[in-house]
């Protein structure tokens, strides 16, 4: 009942930056956190930041890359500078979520991104 549509990504030069958003679509429902996880071919998927009550970052992002929210249109936000080839990957959405009074949560994902840092 939940959809995830990523955009935004796209191929960059090494130092540019790239902004990746997602919208969360659906009804009665309420998001608790959503984070962007990033999967390259082979390997599995490693989360790169997540926000809900907080906000945390990899290692590897850490002051390169920015996660915010709308909340009042179910928005995220990846604002990514000084990219580097090693961030060559797809870029997933995922949103943990509840319907309205309730407290069952739900992990939806979406289709995902190709984000190509190259020269």
């Amino acid at each position: 009942q939940v959809q995830l549509v990523e955009s935004g990504g796209g191929l960059v030069q090494p130092g540019g930056s790239l902004r990746l958003s997602c919208a969360a679509s659906g009804s009665a429902f309420i998001i608790n956190a959503m984070c962007w996880h990033r999967q390259t071919p082979g390997k599995e998927r490693e989360s790169v930041a997540c926000i809900g009550g907080s906000t945390n970052y990899a290692d590897s992002v850490k002051g390169r890359f920015t996660i915010s929210r709308d909340n009042s249109k179910n928005t995220m936000y990846l604002q990514m500078n000084s990219l580097k080839p090693e961030d060559t990957a797809v870029y997933y959405c995922y949103a943990q979520t509840r319907p309205v009074g309730s407290f069952y949560l739900n992990d939806y994902w979406g289709q995902g991104t190709q984000v190509t840092v190259s020269s």
